[in-house]
């Protein structure tokens, strides 16, 4: 009877009691730090990995190569506006490598492997920039393209993409997983940003160049800094001591605290000013109706007061446009605005090809307009002195004369305005002043006596006036004719006594041939 009565009591050694304990299972808690150890940083063969980077990391003919190509094709695809091709400048460039390397070498607290990368990256970028900037001064194209002017407001995304890119691609180094690499790459485009720095560079546009460069500088660091952080979590480096730890994690906070805040203030100012335009042209399109329409919208918001230019297709003129569409937009961006508002009357039944002409036609226009204005500004004349070929996109000017101004001083006027206008050909015609002397060095003019040979054969061009050589010795009187007629001037010695240095002046009826100063 005992058998078939209630079951033992807990705590019986009973066979009912034992199959009970047996069948709850026993759970074994690990930390997860142990785990990690254990099953994830104890897969990974810390030795090569460490080559691989290394391998990748320094300096070498072939890294020198691959940076140049990569830069090249990188400038080409920029100044063509060619997405294609700037991606195949992304496809080949090397800088991944060094970028990666610095972040072990940060992880690992290894200050020769550091100098050992940092001296890598830095010859790359050099050579790149370089390179790139000779592409663009000896390009006919030198215009800031769409693919350009992409990489010279970067903001809190950008950033984004390379903490991303650089933990993807410190995830492919420690796994084997290079192929991965090339990906990476491409996400953060690391060679395109050098070759916007090296266009600003070669056109002296401080603000692309600005911009590029902090592109490429928030793309090094983030990577760099994720990749520090990846290379820690993976077991690299495990004798370091608590403090250099902590060094490590304050110094790449700091890092991309001092990125994120100026990128994402951008992003926000990039968020406000796409807004903003949607608002604007929303507001032009419905003060006009229906039955006009926006066909062209430029806005400068970083003028003061904002300058909205709008062209308008409408039936129907309205005179008072341009102060009520002002008044309105003040009031909604809540800052201070300046429209200005192109009315192209078209009938009704026009057709949209004869529309887009005449707002081309008055585009054109108004850009003829603005080219006299500042040619006349810098020439000191009234702008209906200048002579515009708009459909050659050339302008002319002759500038009066500033007492005292030598022969450069024009030059730099010229350069100036064409360095603004980079579609059109800008011919400012010097008054006829001074040339100066040539002053040589050993047996060729020196920098300075190159630099006066250079201004006297433009102020020659200008003014198709030929040059008057004397002074110096004969030989130097012909290295100079030599040099002038070799950039495009016409130039001939004269017999006069020698000694001093070269001089040049003006040969033409009632000026004297004499240089000055």
């Amino acid at each position: 009877m005992a058998r078939n009565g209630p079951a033992s009591p807990q705590g019986s050694t009973g066979p009912v009691g034992s199959l009970a304990a047996n069948s709850t299972p026993h759970r074994v808690h690990i930390p997860f730090s142990r785990w990690w150890g254990h099953n994830v940083v104890a897969s990974v063969d810390h030795a090569a990995v460490v080559t691989a980077v290394r391998d990748d990391a320094g300096w070498s003919p072939h890294f020198a190569f691959m940076s140049l190509m990569s830069a090249g094709i990188a400038v080409l695809g920029l100044l063509l506006s060619s997405p294609a091709v700037v991606i195949g400048a992304m496809l080949i460039s090397p800088l991944m490598g060094p970028i990666i390397g610095l972040g072990f070498a940060v992880a690992t607290f290894d200050l020769s492997e550091m100098r050992r990368t940092l001296r890598a990256l830095a010859a790359g970028v050099v050579i790149a920039t370089i390179f790139c900037a000779l592409i663009v001064l000896v390009s006919p194209l030198q215009t800031v393209t769409d693919e350009i002017a992409a990489r010279t407001r970067p903001n809190l995304f950008d950033l984004l993409v390379a903490l991303f890119s650089g933990l993807a691609g410190t995830y492919a180094m420690i796994r084997g997983k290079h192929g991965t690499i090339v990906g990476v790459a491409i996400a953060t485009a690391l060679m395109p940003p050098i070759a916007v720095v090296g266009f600003g560079l070669a056109t002296a546009n401080l603000t692309v160049l600005g911009g590029a460069f902090l592109l490429f500088f928030t793309n090094l660091m983030t990577i760099a800094a994720s990749a520090a952080f990846l290379a820690r979590l993976y077991g690299f480096a495990p004798n370091l001591s608590p403090q250099q730890t902590r060094l490590q994690a304050t110094l790449a906070l700091a890092v991309m605290v001092a990125l994120a805040v100026p990128l994402g203030l951008s992003l926000r100012q990039i968020g406000w000013e796409t807004v903003a335009s949607r608002e604007i042209r929303q507001v032009v399109g419905r003060y006009f109706g229906d039955q006009a329409r926006v066909n062209g919208l430029d806005v400068d918001y970083r003028s003061d007061p904002i300058e909205i230019v709008a062209t308008l297709l409408t039936p129907q003129y309205r005179p008072d446009a341009e102060r009520a569409i002002t008044n309105q937009l003040g009031a909604m961006l809540g800052r201070r605005v300046h429209v200005s508002l192109d009315q192209i009357h078209t009938d009704n039944d026009a057709t949209e090809a004869q529309q887009l002409a005449a707002a081309r036609g008055l585009d054109a226009q108004r850009d003829a307009d603005r080219v006299a204005r500042q040619l006349a500004l810098v020439a000191g004349v009234p702008a209906d002195q200048v002579l515009i070929d708009r459909d050659a996109r050339r302008a002319e000017v002759r500038a009066a004369e500033l007492p005292g101004a030598p022969m450069i001083v024009y030059r730099q006027l010229e350069r100036r305005v064409a360095a603004g206008e980079p579609d059109w050909s800008i011919a400012l015609i010097p008054p006829v002043t001074p040339l100066g002397r040539v002053t040589f060095g050993d047996d060729a003019p020196d920098a300075g006596g190159a630099a006066t040979i250079a201004t006297a054969a433009w102020a020659a061009q200008r003014l198709g006036l030929p040059i008057a050589v004397s002074g110096g010795n004969p030989a130097e009187r012909e290295a100079v004719v030599a040099a002038l007629t070799q950039a495009g001037a016409r130039a001939s010695a004269d017999g006069g006594p020698d000694g001093g240095d070269v001089r040049l002046g003006w040969r033409m009826p009632g000026v004297a041939n004499a240089p000055a100063g």
